[in-house]
């Protein structure tokens, strides 16, 4: 193909900002439905879903079921990936829409433990899990689509802006319940208000699925479809698995940070501060709320110095930096004594600025490991496998680290430590063998 004709062949402004819209508002509602059910987790069904005479144990049950959705992300990322590089991302991002917004309203209308029994936590189980499979799915069509669509120089860039919706996702979800929480009495929250913030779900998912019907397909899966490779027999998850073994295995090591910072400082941080800060719900809700908010910008920023200094090397220095960062956030937490401002500063430092270097360049630093007709499917498992293994289970983990420990978060500390160490040396490992030109340059990677 001729320089003119490759010009020509290339998307448009106009096709790459409509994508990169339909990419973050689909990316912000999956997230705000998935995330919502982890705020809502630890202080409302751990009461009327899972009753227990020890709040520990009603807690650690509510959590069970948190960790469930994380279950069942590596399978939506299955077969999502295998159906999203056989027939294309566009269709496979409309069905876990589909999804989302059918687990999530049902969440919000399933009876308590008080009016059905065991029923109560085993259909929430189940719509939970219907939840995990969605997300499974969802995030990797959601990141490919401004990654195909980008050129060479701005990938980190346009893959970091779906990765917004984590963010925007979260601010939505403990903003919403920030609110609600505020605006209603505890019981009106515990009876009926807590269930609004699942049920506006269902205007949010209308309006995505509407943008979403209005794309195209992405370019390098297109090229792909047109040489044939889509149409191989080989299942991708096959022949993902036999011939870049060492990219899965260098992009599960990176992955581990994301899930342990984030679910410790967004997700257990609210329980931390109720519980042993004696900092009011509604605050530490809001706290949550700001960083997520922060975060958007410095997400971006840290897309922009990937594509500038290597993805790899940012996500090392990030990775390190949530390491050490989380010692100083649990003691000034800690030594508050319920000091809000104290508190934001000790959770929006760590959360907006140095997780958003891990999860600004992750979408390209785990693109970068696959070739086009198995990527949806490589990244699904480099992404959503350690979601189950180690995310999951982070609050629950964390839950217990500090009971343990008789209120000491240091057992979480130097969890968080290790998971930060094994994160940068696999991402420098990444950029290493990117410099070399080995990530997908030879079968045996």
């Amino acid at each position: 193909m001729s320089h003119s004709e490759q010009e020509k062949s290339r998307p448009s402004k106009r096709e790459i900002h409509k994508v990169v819209f339909a990419s973050l508002l689909g990316a912000t509602i999956e997230w705000y439905d998935f995330f919502l059910y982890g705020v809502v987790a630890g202080i409302v069904f751990n009461k009327l879903f899972f009753p227990s005479a020890d709040p520990f144990m009603g807690t650690i049950l509510a959590y069970s079921t948190f960790a469930i959705g994380y279950l069942a992300r590596p399978f939506g990322g299955f077969v999502f990936g295998h159906f999203g590089d056989k027939l294309g991302r566009r269709s496979m991002l409309i069905l876990t829409m589909l999804i989302m917004g059918l687990a999530t309203t049902g969440i919000g209308f399933v009876p308590t433990y008080a009016s059905i029994g065991i029923a109560a936590p085993i259909i929430l189980q189940t719509l939970r899990l219907c939840q995990g499979l969605s997300l499974g799915g969802e995030w990797g069509g959601a990141v490919l689509m401004t990654y195909e669509y980008a050129n060479e120089r701005e990938k980190a860039f346009y893959a970091s802006i779906p990765q917004m919706g984590l963010a925007t996702g979260l601010c939505l979800s403990s903003g919403m319940v920030a609110f609600l929480s505020y605006a209603l009495t505890d019981e009106q929250f515990l009876d009926w208000g807590w269930r609004l913030a699942f049920l506006v779900s269902v205007v949010l998912i209308g309006i995505a699925l509407y943008v979403r019907t209005h794309i195209l397909e992405t370019p390098e899966f297109r090229k792909a479809a047109e040489r044939g490779e889509t149409r191989e027999k080989t299942l991708p998850i096959v022949a993902v698995c036999k011939n870049y073994p060492g990219n899965i295995a260098l992009g599960i090591g990176a992955r581990w940070i994301d899930g342990v910072f984030f679910n410790v400082l967004a997700v257990f941080s609210i329980v931390y501060l109720t519980q042993y800060v004696d900092v009011p719900r509604t605050e530490a809700l809001i706290v949550v709320t700001l960083a997520a908010l922060l975060m958007c910008p410095f997400i971006l920023w840290a897309g922009r110095l990937a594509d500038r200094y290597g993805v790899g090397r940012v996500y090392c220095i990030a990775s390190i930096a949530c390491g050490l960062s989380v010692f100083p956030s649990f003691w000034l937490m800690g030594a508050s004594g319920g000091n809000i401002a104290l508190v934001a500063l000790a959770i929006a430092i760590p959360l907006s600025i140095f997780y958003a270097g891990v999860f600004g360049p992750e979408a390209a630093l785990f693109s970068n490991l696959f070739p086009a007709q198995m990527r949806y499917t490589g990244i699904s498992i480099v992404y959503q496998f350690p979601g189950f293994l180690v995310a999951g289970i982070v609050p629950g983990l964390c839950t217990a680290f500090i009971r343990w420990n008789d209120g000491n978060p240091s057992y979480i500390c130097l969890f968080v430590l290790i998971a930060a160490g094994t994160s940068a040396l696999s991402a420098h490992l990444i950029q290493k063998r990117h410099n070399a030109g080995k990530l997908t340059a030879s079968k045996s990677a």
